[in-house]
């Protein structure tokens, strides 16, 4: 029988790594998001290491678009929500409330409507596993990060809200926090910050390092085995957790 997970923003970064993990672990895994040449690049490199991928274009601000996942995806065993946005960089008097909604739109909003089209199948089932993919930032924020680190906050009671109602079911719904994650977003993160602060990114990059007991910013692989490990069957016994990816930067 063929394992099916769906991950969303897989088209680089952290989703991008989760796909190749998951297809490693003999998933045929469904590359969703809106940008389809980077999404056919990860589908290739699946390709290329023996796996299985398809492409899916999906816009999280198209509820329609979600609500037809079961048809256009089949039965799942697994749902990664990965895709996010950073949000504005501002304090929260500054804030535009368009920005503020557009960020909580996707973050949370679309994580429920993700749950909400893929449930019903995996209840018929009686299997499955949800992984969300949240922050740090929730328990440690920044500063001019109010409408991320509200989004990601809020990840966590929808977690454990669907973890109870889905349980009974065979059902297990998780959440992966991970902290300063290498890549392009940190970068522009960092660069925001450096700008509010007037100091250059490297003392901010550097400020970062120095809270980790580790000595190390968080790798997209790292959250990509935290992710395979709770979408695993090594994880029969675990929901409504968060696991916090962080090199020690956050401990819960």
């Amino acid at each position: 029988m063929t394992r099916r997970a769906l991950v969303t923003g897989a088209s680089r970064g952290i989703g991008r790594a989760i796909a190749l993990r998951l297809a490693a672990e003999r998933f045929m895994v469904m590359c969703a998001g809106r940008d389809l040449a980077a999404l056919e690049q990860t589908a290739g490199l699946i390709s290329a290491a023996g796996g299985r991928a398809a492409v899916q274009h999906l816009d999280l601000t198209d509820a329609a678009a979600i609500a037809e996942l079961p048809e256009r995806c089949g039965a799942l065993e697994v749902l990664v929500a990965n895709s996010g946005v950073s949000g504005p960089t501002a304090p929260v008097w500054e804030l535009d409330p368009e920005q503020w909604a557009q960020t909580l739109s996707v973050n949370l909003t679309a994580g429920f409507l993700m749950a909400r089209a893929v449930l019903p199948g995996m209840i018929a089932q009686g299997s499955g596993s949800l992984v969300f993919i949240g922050s740090t930032t929730a328990a440690r924020p920044l500063p001019g990060r109010a409408a991320y680190a509200a989004s990601k906050s809020a990840l966590v009671g929808l977690v454990r809200s669907l973890a109870l109602d889905a349980g009974p079911f065979g059902v297990r719904v998780n959440l992966v926090s991970p902290g300063p994650t290498s890549g392009t977003r940190l970068d522009t993160v960092l660069g925001d910050q450096a700008t509010a602060r007037d100091v250059p990114p490297e003392r901010i990059r550097a400020q970062f390092l120095a809270t980790s007991p580790l000595g190390r910013l968080t790798e997209p692989s790292d959250v990509a085995d935290a992710v395979a490990f709770l979408a695993g069957d090594r994880a029969q016994a675990i929901t409504g957790a968060e696991l916090t990816v962080s090199s020690g930067m956050v401990m819960a």
